[in-house]
């Protein structure tokens, strides 16, 4: 899953980018408006993370400016207007959640998971394939009910491919769900994850579609 951070404040960022990845996201970083409307028209984005405090524009205006670019992609405003008008006005101008500074990391993630079941066509807190089932608040996964290790990077496989079943994903698709722009990536990185995923899941769990991509299997 591919988020956007918008936040001018340097040392909140980095401690955010941090911690998300660390979560098993793929997150972009802008500080300002102008580079945030970049980032949205040239990423495949998931959901969008706003700060209203930026330097160069106010962030409800830039989220009004987002949505006439793309309105399906889900938007967390981050902020510390913490005043009951400031949350109705934020979410009135499009937003579909309103957290308030500070805050808990954990409940943050909590808003992250809440806001991508209800965007993509997957509503259910854990999702089943075949005999392999993960669970999107924990990132565990199953097979046959024993949990299985995988990294972060796998599981994020996993998770795009489930989130759309009969869609299949090119590589470069899935290396843009796995890393943020800028990040050096090795030309069979996405191959090795699904390599051993399979060796982990079994090998039906993923199937290859030969000269276009993956494509979500049944694990048998």
């Amino acid at each position: 899953m591919r988020l956007l951070l918008i936040e001018d404040d340097e040392s909140l960022a980095q401690g955010m980018l941090t911690a998300l990845r660390r979560a098993g996201y793929a997150v972009d970083h802008a500080a300002t408006g102008v580079n945030a409307v970049r980032f949205y028209e040239a990423g495949q984005l998931d959901l969008v993370i706003l700060d209203l405090g930026l330097p160069d524009i106010d962030g409800l205006s830039l989220l009004q400016a987002l949505r006439k670019i793309q309105t399906g992609i889900p938007v967390l405003i981050l902020t510390a207007r913490d005043g009951l008008s400031d949350k109705i006005t934020g979410l009135d101008a499009g937003a579909d959640d309103y957290l308030t500074k500070p805050f808990a990391f954990e409940e943050l993630l909590a808003r992250i998971r809440v806001l991508s079941r209800r965007s993509g066509p997957l509503r259910e807190a854990e999702i089943h394939i075949g005999n392999v089932s993960l669970n999107i608040a924990s990132h565990e996964v199953q097979l046959n009910g024993e949990v299985q290790k995988v990294s972060r990077r796998e599981f994020a496989i996993l998770r795009a491919l489930a989130d759309r079943p009969g869609q299949v994903f090119s590589r470069e698709q899935l290396e843009e769900k796995l890393y943020s722009w800028g990040d050096e990536v090795n030309s069979n990185t996405v191959d090795v994850h699904v390599h051993n995923l399979r060796k982990k899941l079994g090998h039906s769990v993923i199937k290859t579609i030969r000269g276009v991509g993956f494509i979500l299997g049944d694990s048998e």
